[in-house]
């Protein structure tokens, strides 16, 4: 009869399945594009408030973990799905991953990507994306509020206190919750977004485009407009992604061939993000960055 360290062993040895499960459509997927294959999860839905599921500086060493041992040449397809977070951690990974694949980089959402996770797609050479996929807005957020909105605002008490400065005292108390140098911060922090993102879609999605620029400022403008998207939560289809000039790409019948238990592509895109889904909610995982080759890093949050 087994002790009980001898019991307990041998469970501890034994697979998770939702491992298993992940991994092997992981696999499945490399088989369908040919292309290595990195998952950046976050399990924003399943723990909403929770530090540690956005974008940030811990990523990086997934990443370095992820990419090691794999044939560069093959590219890159990158599955994401984030809330978004910091611009200078997005920023750094997408330098990052260029140094590595260059321009040939897929970006996969299975449902969402925001913020700066719609800022690393759009680095990208093509999207692919279902018909309940959806990007958002990549103006930046200062403690949860719009950078935009701020500068609308103050702009706007600017406007009325002119007009009529009885409106000051109104506004004063609006105004002075704002720190030194807050308005010339969130200026500046506009102002790194848009021409990152700029920069990104001119040196690959439209590199070969002679309007490069001017179809990179087009999208620029309507992604960061805080008049137009009117939130930061707005979600963005593919259909009004694509009237923008984004390359985007259904993954309705992108492969239909069947390998394994995948009827097609989508059916295996999909089967990897609802095994993510359930990984967060059976976890207590508040981040997964892991390739097809099985290589995985968790951030866990207890």
């Amino acid at each position: 009869m087994p002790s009980w360290g001898e019991v307990l062993k041998q469970l501890q040895t034994v697979p998770n399945p939702l491992d298993v499960m992940r991994r092997d459509y992981l696999k499945a997927m490399h088989k369908y594009t040919g292309r290595n294959i990195i998952a950046y999860y976050s399990g924003f839905l399943q723990k909403p408030g929770i530090e540690g599921t956005g974008i940030d500086e811990n990523d990086k060493n997934a990443f370095m973990q992820a990419v090691c041992g794999m044939n560069r040449s093959l590219g890159l397809d990158l599955i994401l799905h984030t809330p978004g977070g910091q611009i200078a951690a997005a920023e750094s990974l997408v330098e990052y991953l260029k140094s590595l694949f260059g321009k040939n980089i897929r970006a996969f959402v299975p449902q969402i990507a925001m913020s700066a996770g719609t800022m690393i797609a759009l680095s990208t050479r093509e999207i692919i994306m279902g018909k309940q996929s959806n990007l958002g807005p990549i103006d930046p957020q200062f403690g949860g509020m719009s950078c935009a909105g701020v500068i609308e605002e103050f702009e706007q008490a600017h406007k009325d206190v002119l007009e009529n400065p009885v409106m000051a005292s109104l506004w004063t108390p609006i105004i002075g919750k704002y720190h030194p140098t807050f308005i010339g911060d969130c200026q500046k922090a506009i102002k790194w977004a848009e021409s990152s993102v700029k920069q990104w879609l001119m040196q690959n999605m439209f590199c070969d485009d002679e309007q490069s620029e001017q179809k990179a400022s087009y999208v620029v403008e309507k992604l960061s407009s805080h008049s137009e998207t009117l939130s930061h939560s707005k979600h963005i289809h593919m259909d009004e992604l694509s009237k923008l000039g984004v390359k985007v790409t259904p993954l309705e019948g992108l492969d239909d061939k069947k390998i394994e238990n995948c009827k097609d592509l989508q059916d295996c895109v999909l089967t990897i993000h609802h095994s993510y889904m359930q990984t967060f909610s059976n976890s207590s995982a508040v981040k997964i960055i892991e390739n097809h080759i099985g290589q995985a890093m968790f951030i866990n949050k207890n």
